[in-house]
């Protein structure tokens, strides 16, 4: 069958992504992706070190970032991304600077990191005080604070799992517990999901929903930051960093006051015989994916 009529495939647009070696979320950032877009994922070499600041300083060493910037350099990308947390942020503000500045010469592509692109997303919402959750371990946790804080806001509260290895294979009822920790004492203006090994990308608009407030991951700003730069926008369910009418929508449902805490029905005399958990009491009222038969991304 002759099918030269068809001309080839779309054309498409590139993004590189530079991304750690044990990152495993690949489809997750492709489903922020406009289907016009590709991208273009390589990883950093292999370190036999655990989840850890010096994990991050390996990772994100400028040689190690040159070396994966001149690979994709055979693709063409029209920007680079460092798809990292803890590695864009390990040397602070101007150490972030100074990474995106070795790929950018390393390469014929401007470039941007996770970190870099969380404070750009933060001055987006005029947020001046967030709420950090992360897996990581309480001093990476503090390392990210001390980031945020050095860009000129406020960390209101946080909350972390301590994890050093598979993050990737975290639940969302992990993710909603700690986003409930980390804002339960002080209302922030927005919440930021940490690590790119985190899946984040169904549960953003169920907890912007709960918290009244806009929800930002790891994932999700490095996408968005990247897209923006070649004049793109990204895609995804109702997110307030993403949606000008969720951004709308949220502004106005915080000056409504909460209703009041529902007590869960005590759960009745043959479940308690059975062993059964009211699904309020396990989760909250939210709805997980998985919980609807469709399951979820990797993590």
């Amino acid at each position: 069958m002759d099918v030269s009529f068809l001309g080839g495939p779309q054309p498409q647009r590139g993004i590189g992504v530079v991304a750690p070696f044990d990152f495993a979320l690949d489809r997750e950032l492709w489903r922020w992706v406009p289907d016009d877009i590709s991208l273009h994922v390589t990883r950093t070499p292999f370190v036999p070190v655990e989840v850890s600041l010096d994990l991050a300083r390996m990772v994100s060493e400028h040689e190690t970032l040159r070396e994966a910037v001149r690979a994709l350099s055979a693709v063409s990308p029209e920007v680079i991304a460092y798809a990292c947390t803890s590695g864009s942020f390990v040397g602070g503000v101007a150490g972030e600077m100074a990474m995106t500045t070795a790929m950018t010469q390393a390469g014929e592509a401007p470039a941007m990191t996770t970190s870099g692109a969380l404070l750009e997303a933060l001055r987006e919402l005029r947020v001046r005080r967030v709420a950090v959750i992360t897996p990581y371990t309480g001093s990476v946790t503090d390392s990210l604070e001390d980031f945020v804080h050095a860009a000129g806001v406020e960390v209101s509260g946080r909350s972390y799992l301590g994890l050093t290895r598979e993050i990737w294979r975290v639940g969302y009822r992990d993710v909603v517990n700690m986003a409930r920790e980390a804002t339960a004492a002080d209302a922030p203006d927005a919440l930021f999901i940490s690590c790119t090994n985190l899946a984040t990308y169904d549960v953003i608009p169920q907890l912007e929903a709960e918290l009244r407030i806009p929800v930002l991951s790891a994932n999700q700003v490095t996408v968005w930051k990247a897209l923006r730069m070649i004049g793109k926008e990204a895609v995804g369910p109702y997110q307030a960093l993403l949606d000008p009418a969720a951004r709308a929508s949220l502004e106005a449902l915080s000056a409504i006051p909460p209703l009041p805490t529902v007590t869960a029905p005590e759960p009745t005399a043959a479940a308690a015989t059975a062993g059964e958990e009211s699904p309020l009491e396990t989760t909250g009222g939210m709805v997980f994916p998985d919980d609807l038969g469709g399951g979820r991304p990797p993590g």
